[in-house]
């Protein structure tokens, strides 16, 4: 009678299951890189609109009751530019993904937070879906695709 080697308990993997467990192997860097580019997308466009539109974001700052709109509209747009950056390329990705979190936790606060009004409703839930996907960065970090610094 033969004996089961060490390799074959409890299962060995046929043909499908070995093809299947590859392809995961081979996303495993492709999927972080792509969910951080779909989540730092919005704030790259933000930042930019911000540049693009300063006199239109700050009496929309401003219409909110926000005071000192000169000193927040440059800050807002170097925090979501460097921040989306450094989820991006995975320099500092934690830190920067931490900081994207709060930012949009306090905007959604701030901006979102009219609950009668159904699309206010969204808004706020969409600022507390991107926090938590930042915050599983903050957590578990951006994967292996990362931008790598080489000495000379």
């Amino acid at each position: 009678m033969k004996q089961p080697s060490s390799r074959s308990f409890p299962f060995e993997p046929n043909a499908d299951q070995r093809a299947i467990a590859t392809g995961l192997h081979a996303t495993r860097n492709l999927l972080p890189l792509v969910a951080r580019i779909l989540l730092v997308a919005i704030f790259l466009l933000s930042g930019a609109n911000k540049i693009l539109h300063p006199a239109d974001t700050q009496a929309y700052m401003a219409a909110f009751g926000m005071p000192l709109t000169w000193l927040f509209l440059p800050a807002a747009i170097v925090l979501e530019l460097l921040g989306a950056m450094s989820v991006l390329l995975g320099i500092y990705p934690r830190l920067g993904a931490a900081a994207l979190a709060f930012f949009t936790l306090l905007t959604g606060f701030i901006f979102h937070s009219n609950f009668g009004d159904p699309l206010e409703q969204v808004m706020f839930m969409k600022n507390l879906a991107m926090a938590g996907g930042l915050l599983l960065i903050v957590q578990y970090g951006v994967g292996n695709a990362v931008w790598r610094f080489r000495g000379r």
